[in-house]
């Protein structure tokens, strides 16, 4: 009885990890549906993001290091703090800001390239945007702090206890990490569903010279995806930032992602929560009960493990689209 007790925790906790791993596979979501590429700088626009956010929250001059290795000045902080929301909104607006300069001097020179070539822009992009935010913010460890609970959750520790007699250890934060993805998720679902721009957005994907001919935007619809993109990034850098510290090892999420993809599919934005959801829950439960067995550490490898078996006898993931091409 205790062994499913225990299980029963580690389950809850691959749920909530599950969640914050679908937050980040939604931003490759949606650049894929847009523009038919992989887009490997997803992970470094969520570090980026925190690393702004941080930076503006806490009144810190950007390029401070550059700036006073050239002038032999002291600068680090302006001398006040934003208060969250108000910071929450300037790095938004930063990262709309990419998306344009993204879309002006790299994808507006891509019309009609060949998908590897989109690809490996956004390998250049994602070194980049690394290099930046260390020039720009620094390479030292930050906290993130929104205001959002952390801690173990009181109510289903008591809740649990009473009922299996053993408290469940569940982090507020990864609850309200698993609230804010459904309703992202829903808002997501809805505008590339129901909305003209969100129909647009698949026209672009399947072919980029048809959608000009018909009269869609390219340039508005990159830009719009982009700047959505770079949204969901915000909301994936604060949960993990929040979690773990802003630093750079964050942009390493995106591996992790990649298993989460090829499980539900790179098409379908509930797949990417579906899939997160498998992969979290999968590598906890493997670890618990295989991984005594063999040495443990399964939870580096089982993802990936488990997205090769899926490429091998469903490439298309559980929710993605199979494509048919006839020749």
């Amino acid at each position: 009885m205790d062994q499913l007790v225990f299980a029963a925790e580690v389950f809850m906790n691959g749920l909530m990890t599950g969640v914050m791993y679908a937050l980040v596979a939604l931003g490759f979501v949606l650049i894929f549906k847009a523009s038919g590429v992989f887009n490997y700088a997803q992970g470094v626009l969520a570090l980026f993001a925190a690393l702004t956010l941080v930076g503006i929250q806490q009144g810190q001059v950007p390029f401070a290091h550059l700036i006073n290795s050239i002038f032999g000045t002291h600068l680090e902080y302006f001398g006040w703090t934003v208060p969250v929301v108000l910071a929450i909104l300037l790095a938004g607006a930063v990262m709309v800001l990419l998306a344009f300069l993204v879309e002006k001097l790299v994808l507006q020179h891509l019309v009609g390239q060949e998908p590897i070539i989109l690809f490996m822009a956004t390998i250049g992009l994602a070194y980049f945007l690394e290099g930046l935010g260390d020039v720009m913010w620094g390479a030292d460890i930050k906290n993130l702090d929104v205001g959002l609970p952390q801690g173990i959750s009181e109510s289903i520790e008591s809740v649990s206890a009473n009922w299996f007699g053993y408290g469940f250890f569940i982090d507020r934060l990864d609850i309200w990490a698993a609230i804010i993805a459904a309703l992202l998720v829903t808002a997501l679902v809805a505008f590339a569903q129901y909305t003209k721009q969100g129909r647009a957005m698949r026209a672009v994907a399947d072919d980029h010279q048809a959608a000009l001919s018909v009269g869609i935007s390219l340039r508005f619809i990159w830009v719009m995806v982009w700047s959505i993109a770079g949204f969901v990034a915000l909301v994936a850098g604060i949960m993990w930032g929040t979690k773990s510290g802003v630093q750079f090892s964050l942009s390493l999420i995106a591996l992790k992602a990649l298993p989460v993809l090829m499980l539900g599919g790179f098409t379908s934005i509930p797949g990417a929560i579906a899939g997160g959801l498998i992969i979290g829950v999968g590598e906890k439960m493997f670890e618990f009960f295989i991984g005594p067995m063999i040495g443990g550490a399964t939870e580096n490898w089982f993802a990936y493990v488990l997205a090769l078996l899926f490429l091998v006898f469903r490439p298309q993931g559980l929710f993605g689209e199979r494509i048919i091409e006839r020749v």
